[in-house]
């Protein structure tokens, strides 16, 4: 005699996978949201800060002053301060040595006293910014958890910051 045996999944075990991967979902989604917003901010602001130090080393190293500023056609520089439109770093000849889109997102990128443009002499000072010059990073929901600031100060100083921390007298908000 022979047995018929029946291969599968029942209902109840069926019933206990789902929510197994429904509860790993909703734990885990968040933490990706978390992990883009964290990555794609520190992108932003790491950019800019890169970009400063690269025109800082270039102005000590030619002897000439070099200048970061906000550009939108990345040619030339625009007289606003919504860093997000994009920027380019030249030289005192006005060759475009680096370029720097525009943000794909919608986050905001704006300097304190507006500072549109930033120069490094020969010497590595920052001109024509006030002391404590601030740019703030701010992602789309504007949540202070991330906001990012870069400092500048006039010796050529610059500094990434989290939201309330200070530096160099000066705090991110």
């Amino acid at each position: 005699m022979t047995l018929n045996r029946m291969c599968g999944f029942t209902l109840v075990e069926i019933l206990i996978a789902v929510a197994v991967v429904a509860i790993l979902l909703t734990i885990g989604i968040p933490s990706f949201r978390y992990v883009t917003n964290s990555n794609r901010i520190a992108a932003e602001i790491n950019g800019l800060l890169g970009d400063m130090q690269y025109a800082r080393a270039e102005a000590v190293k030619d002897g000439q002053p070099v200048t970061v500023c906000v550009s939108s056609n990345g040619a030339t520089c625009a007289n606003v301060n919504t860093w997000q439109s994009g920027w380019i770093v030249s030289d005192v000849n006005g060759v475009v040595l680096r370029i720097q889109k525009p943000f794909s997102s919608t986050d905001t990128f704006v300097a304190t006293n507006a500072v549109g443009a930033v120069t490094f002499n020969r010497e590595g000072y920052a001109t024509g910014v006030a002391n404590g010059t601030l740019i703030a990073l701010h992602d789309k929901t504007n949540t202070s958890n991330w906001t990012r600031c870069l400092s500048i100060n006039l010796v050529g100083m610059m500094a990434s910051q989290t939201f309330g921390s200070t530096v160099n007298g000066v705090t991110c908000n």
